[in-house]
């Protein structure tokens, strides 16, 4: 099972993958975790990546395309897989999209997380100010910054696989086993 996880930031994209992983015994994919990992394993790419970042610029798609396919290569990964925090663009699911063709792979759903950006909001205000684990950016602010990111970048992916008839949508502000049983439902589908 190869899967993507849509939605803005708050919508519990993270809650219902690690819930996906241990169910379904395949591995979320962060890119921010493997470009940490490639790095830090001093490969041909990482070493690419950490000049990249070292100069301050942003890792270009290409290079994630390349530390994702060789990721995907790995042993781990042959039951399947959810892509966090990737792709981001268009650019990004056209070159997955070619990417994974050329290894005779696809991805068998994406799946829309639904919310409302408003109650997120609300969400997050509370989130922060109940748990003594809150992320440094789990403000009104800082999630009204990353919602317009989203909304710019990464929300016209819903267009573009819902064009693909790969996307199926479920309501992200019912509760978490509610959600999660509306993901399992769509998924004994594909």
């Amino acid at each position: 099972m190869r899967l993507i996880l849509l939605g803005p930031p708050g919508a519990g994209k993270g809650t219902q993958a690690g819930r996906l992983v241990a169910v379904h015994g395949i591995v979320q994919l962060s890119t921010g975790d493997m470009l940490r990992a490639a790095v830090a394993a001093e490969s041909e790419v990482g070493l690419k990546v950490k000049d990249v970042l070292t100069r301050g610029d942003l890792v270009s798609d290409d290079l994630i395309c390349s530390i994702i396919s060789d990721r995907i290569d790995q042993a781990d990964c042959a039951k399947g897989f959810i892509l966090d925090g990737f792709p981001r663009t268009i650019a990004q699911a056209d070159a997955l999209g070619e990417l994974l063709e050329k290894k005779d792979q696809r991805l068998d759903a994406v799946v829309q997380l639904k919310v409302d950006e408003g109650i997120l909001l609300e969400r997050i205000e509370t989130r922060a100010r109940e748990s003594a684990e809150a992320r440094s950016d789990d403000n009104a602010e800082s999630l009204k910054k990353r919602l317009a990111v989203y909304n710019e970048q990464t929300a016209p992916l819903i267009k573009y696989y819902g064009e693909r008839n790969m996307l199926m949508g479920v309501d992200g502000m019912k509760s978490v086993d509610e959600v999660a049983s509306e993901i399992d439902t769509i998924l004994s589908t594909v």
